[in-house]
C-alpha cells in the first residue's frame, strides 16, 4: 500500500509504502497525483519513504515504479528514496542516472533532510 506523508513541505509530493506495494497502487495513488502535481505546478518533487514496514513489490508493480513518470520525463526536479533496505538504496544509486532532474537517497533518520532537499531551489 502506498500512503500519502501529509507533513511535507509546500511542493513536495511525499509518499510512504507500508506492506507490499502493488501496481493498483501505483494507478490509484501515485500516477494521478503525479499527474495532478504536473498540472498544478507544472514539476515533481518527490520523496518517496521505503522504510521497515515496506515488504516489497508485486510483480506488477516492479514494472510501474519503472515506467513511473516517463510520459512526463522533464517534469521531475527531484527525488528523495528514503529507505531502510540496502538492496532500494544500491539499486537508486546504480540506476539513478537514468531517472530525470536529480536523485538522490536519504537513510531513514534523514526524512527531514530528504523532505529540506526535495523542497529545495
Amino acid at each position: 500500500m502506498i500512503e500519502p506523508i501529509e507533513s511535507a513541505p509546500d511542493g513536495v509530493l511525499a509518499f510512504k509504502a507500508v506492506g507490499e506495494v502493488t501496481k493498483e497502487d501505483y494507478e490509484s495513488v501515485l500516477e494521478p497525483a503525479i499527474q495532478a502535481t504536473i498540472e498544478d505546478r507544472g514539476k515533481v518533487r518527490f520523496v518517496y519513504v521505503l522504510g521497515p514496514d515496506f515488504t516489497g513489490y508485486s510483480a506488477a508493480a516492479a514494472w510501474e515504479d519503472t515506467k513511473l513518470g516517463m510520459g512526463e520525463i522533464k517534469a521531475w526536479e527531484r527525488c528523495a528514496i528514503v529507505t531502510s533496505h540496502d538492496w532500494i538504496a544500491h539499486l537508486s544509486k546504480a540506476f539513478g542516472w537514468t531517472m530525470p532532474g536529480h536523485l538522490r537517497v536519504f537513510a531513514m533518520d534523514e526524512l527531514g533532510d530528504a523532505m529540506t532537499w526535495a523542497a529545495g531551489d
